[in-house]
C-alpha cells in the first residue's frame, strides 16, 4: 500500500503459527496487475510539510501518516479531504489498521455506494468479516471482488485461506493453486504488514499444511518446512501422512526436512 507492490497489500496475513486468516487489503481505488482493477496508484511517500514545492492537500497529508503508521492521525487528515471513494477506503484501512472493525466497515460500505465495483474494496471486507470469523460472508466478498477482477493473486489467495478457515480443504487449496499460478511470490509475505487473527489449532494446522504446499511451489522449501513444522505441532497432519503427498517430493533429501520428519519419529 506505500509502495507500488506495498500500496495494494497494506496488510497480509498468511497462516503462519498464530495466523487463521489470510487477511490483504488494499488500498489502490484502480487496479494494477496483481491487484484490483483501474490503473495503478502513486506510492504513498512520506511528505516534508515544510517544503516550499509539497502540495499538501488532506489527502496527501494522511497518506504520509499512513506510511509512518500513524493511523489516527491519518483519519482525521482523510475527513477533511473529499468524501469520494478513494478517501473512504483509505479511512477504512486506518480503522482495521487499530482493529477497529466497526469504524473499518463503516467506511468501506460508504466507499462502495460511490463505486460498487471496486474490486479492492470488495476484497477490504472480506478482510473484515474473516477477522470476524464470519467466514460466509467473507467468501460472498471475495467472489464478488474476483467478478470484477478475475486475475487477482491476492483475493484469490484470500479466498483460498477462507476456504480453509471453513475447512473446504479441497477447495481452498485448488484456489490457492490458482493465485501462484498467476503471482508465484503471493505466499512471501514477510516483507508486508499484516493483521493477525486468532482461530482454532485445527484452522491454524490445516492453513499452514497448505502454505507449505504453495512454498513448495513457490520454490521456497525453507519456508514449506516451517510452516509444515507448525502443521505437525498443531496435529493437522504426521512425518507419514506428509511423506506420502507428493506435493513434498521436492523437500526429501533436505537436511532440514529429514531432520523434521526424524524428529518426529523419536516422539
Amino acid at each position: 500500500m506505500a509502495s507500488s507492490r506495498e500500496l495494494h497489500w497494506l496488510l497480509t496475513s498468511a497462516a503462519t503459527a498464530t495466523i487463521a486468516v489470510a487477511s490483504c487489503i488494499s488500498l489502490a481505488q484502480t487496479p494494477a496487475p496483481e491487484t484490483p482493477s483501474n490503473p495503478p496508484a502513486k506510492a504513498v511517500q512520506p511528505v516534508s510539510i515544510t517544503s516550499p514545492l509539497a502540495q499538501v492537500t488532506p489527502e496527501v497529508l494522511g497518506d504520509s501518516l499512513m506510511a509512518r503508521q500513524r493511523y489516527q492521525a491519518a483519519i482525521e487528515a482523510y475527513k477533511k479531504a473529499p468524501p469520494d471513494a478513494s478517501t473512504w477506503n483509505k479511512m477504512g484501512i486506518a480503522y482495521q489498521m487499530m482493529f477497529n472493525l466497526t469504524d473499518a466497515t463503516r467506511c468501506y460500505e460508504a466507499s462502495l455506494r460511490i463505486n460498487p465495483k471496486s474490486s479492492n474494496v470488495l476484497n477490504n471486507m472480506g478482510t473484515v468479516y474473516d477477522a470476524q470469523k464470519n467466514y460466509g460472508t467473507a467468501e460472498r466478498y471475495y467472489r464478488k471482488a474476483l467478478k470484477v477482477d478475475p486475475k487477482s493473486a491476492l483475493i484469490l489467495k484470500n479466498l483460498g485461506t477462507d476456504l480453509l478457515a471453513q475447512r473446504k480443504y479441497k477447495k481452498g487449496w485448488e484456489v490457492y493453486k490458482s493465485a501462484l499460478a498467476i503471482d508465484p511470490l503471493i505466499f512471501d509475505h514477510n516483507t508486508r504488514p499484516r493483521v493477525e487473527n486468532a482461530a482454532s489449532v485445527e484452522e491454524r494446522g490445516a492453513m499452514n499444511y497448505y502454505m507449505a504446499k504453495g512454498c513448495v511451489r513457490a520454490g521456497m522449501p525453507e519456508r514449506a518446512i516451517e510452516y509444515l513444522r507448525m502443521a505437525i505441532n498443531e496435529g493437522f497432519t504426521n512425518p507419514k501422512k506428509i511423506v506420502a503427498d507428493t506435493e513434498f517430493a521436492t523437500l526429501h533429501g533436505l537436511p532440514a526436512f529429514e531432520e523434521l520428519l526424524a524428529a518426529q519419529k523419536m516422539q
